[in-house]
């Protein structure tokens, strides 16, 4: 026999005796039979398997992706430059600007802190909070301003009374519509008679005074329409009245709220909260948040407080010196001379205004509509954005806004007015308060919040037109930094004319 076959039989009698003793191994366990434990191992000796083929299959991956790593770094090494546009160009679609917007407001506060300095050196500390009292009252026992707050109440239970009646039938539609105009017209007349009349009014009380009417007629109004829309859609059908836009339909409310519907509405405590509500259009289900959150709350009024401090200080620091060195009139200076006055007055007069915004439409009105649980905090939109004119006036001031397109610019449009021709309505209504609130009070009447007002309508045109872009967004700033402060001068002017001219002969 060869070495071969000799080698051939021991490997053969090698495999056979390993067989044997890997069979002798797999003995029953707990009474279990051989065949289930062979079963068992064989079982065991695919779960190693499975867990070898499941880390192949996590190598892989990573040695893909290495490759791609290393592909992607040998590719940045032959090119690093692609199709793109600079960050500044409006092609690019950028629009974080943050960064500048802080740079801005630092050069701003660092530019005028050197004024600020020096207004402080040569008048030296002006801020008296116990002098701003005397901007509201003339004698501490006589308050005109907080009594005519208190007498509109009046109009508020008027309009009720009138509504409850036309609900019921006692009253007809024209009886009900000629007690409203009464009630309106005689809303914005009572309150001009008496800061005209009694001379104890201060300028200020007045304004105050005369703003709350404002805003209680243009309140009233609204409540008036949406109550006769009320009646109307009700005298059609009474189905249709849950699909209107003042009694909305069950689903746009969430569980365990309850839905108000005509004539449910006419009630002392519906009236009095829209009254207070940071809203001037009427709704009979208004959005509610669910709850008061008192840390939201007491931001607001520390904002508050905090503004109002800094809002009195800068002008009585700031403005009132350089409003008590412009009183000298027109004609004794030259045109460089009243620039520099313009100037002068242009950039606190600014910064107060952005001050109150900010301090009236977002600390104030937030706090107020947190404190009501009003779900509506739209109170501004973008209007530093705007591009025109017509933008600005629709955004910066979204309640006054809603009010204009509701009851206003709408029903004109709906009675067959051009576009133009309501929109110029518009203006003009909105000039006609701006010179309620600053001619009655003033006790003078010039007109230039009027004409100011009015002289939007062509600068809108010509931006609209002519400018577009970063070119428009400009020219609106321009307007609201320079048109404001003239006006302002203008004022002071003529009150220095009238009130102090005689005396400086």
């Amino acid at each position: 026999m060869s070495d071969l076959d000799v080698n051939g039989a021991l490997t053969r009698r090698r495999r056979a005796t390993l067989a044997t003793e890997r069979t002798a191994k797999v003995r029953p366990v707990n009474g279990a039979s051989a065949a289930g434990t062979a079963s068992l191992g064989t079982a065991d000796f695919s779960l190693h398997d499975g867990l070898r083929q499941r880390e192949r299959s996590l190598e892989r991956p990573t040695a893909k992706s290495e490759k791609k790593k290393r592909r992607s770094e040998m590719g940045d090494r032959l090119s690093c430059h692609k199709a793109q546009e600079s960050l500044l160009s409006s092609a690019s679609g950028y629009s974080n600007y943050r960064g500048v917007l802080n740079w801005c407001v630092v050069m701003l506060v660092l530019s005028n802190a050197r004024l600020f300095l020096e207004n402080i050196l040569k008048y030296g500390i002006l801020v008296d909070p116990i002098q701003v009292v005397s901007l509201f009252l003339k004698d501490p026992y006589s308050w005109p301003a907080a009594c005519l707050v208190i007498v509109s109440n009046v109009f508020i239970v008027v309009a009720l009374y009138t509504e409850r009646q036309l609900s019921k039938g006692s009253f007809s539609e024209f009886a009900g519509f000629l007690i409203h105009c009464i009630n309106l017209s005689t809303l914005l007349t009572f309150p001009a008679a008496v800061v005209l009349v009694v001379r104890s009014m201060t300028p200020v009380g007045g304004v105050f005074a005369l703003g709350i009417y404002t805003i209680l007629f243009l309140k009233l109004y609204s409540y008036k329409d949406v109550n006769l829309w009320c009646r109307e859609l009700s005298a059609i059908k009474a189905k249709k009245l849950s699909r209107s836009m003042s009694c909305p339909t069950a689903q746009h409310f969430k569980a365990g709220e309850q839905k108000v519907c005509y004539p449910g509405n006419l009630t002392i405590k519906d009236m009095y909260y829209f009254v207070f509500a940071p809203t001037l259009c009427y709704e009979l289900n208004f959005p509610r948040s669910p709850k008061i959150r008192i840390q939201f709350l007491l931001r607001r009024l520390c904002e508050m407080l905090f503004f109002t401090q800094v809002l009195v200080g800068l002008t009585q620091q700031w403005m009132i010196p350089i409003i008590q060195s412009s009183m000298k009139p027109l004609e004794d200076m030259d045109l460089s001379r009243m620039t520099e006055r313009l100037l002068r007055l242009a950039v606190p007069n600014h910064l107060l205004w952005l001050m109150f915004f900010y301090w009236f439409f977002h600390s104030s009105m937030n706090f107020s509509a947190e404190l009501l649980r009003f779900g509506d905090r739209q109170f501004y939109k973008d209007w530093w954005n705007s591009e025109t004119v017509t933008y600005f006036w629709q955004n910066w001031n979204i309640p006054v806004h809603k009010w204009c397109l509701r009851h206003f610019y709408k029903p004109l449009l709906r009675k067959g007015f051009s576009k133009k021709v309501s929109q110029s309505a518009v203006f003009f209504l909105s000039a006609f308060f701006h010179e309620y609130l600053v001619s009655v009070p003033l006790r003078m009447f010039r007109l230039w919040a009027f004409t100011g007002m009015m002289a939007q309508l062509p600068l809108a045109w010509f931006v609209g037109h002519f400018l577009r872009g970063n070119y428009g967004n400009a020219a609106v700033w321009m307007s609201i930094i320079i048109g404001q402060p003239f006006a302002v001068l203008m004022y002071v002017h003529d009150y220095y004319v009238m009130h102090y001219r005689s005396e400086a002969e």
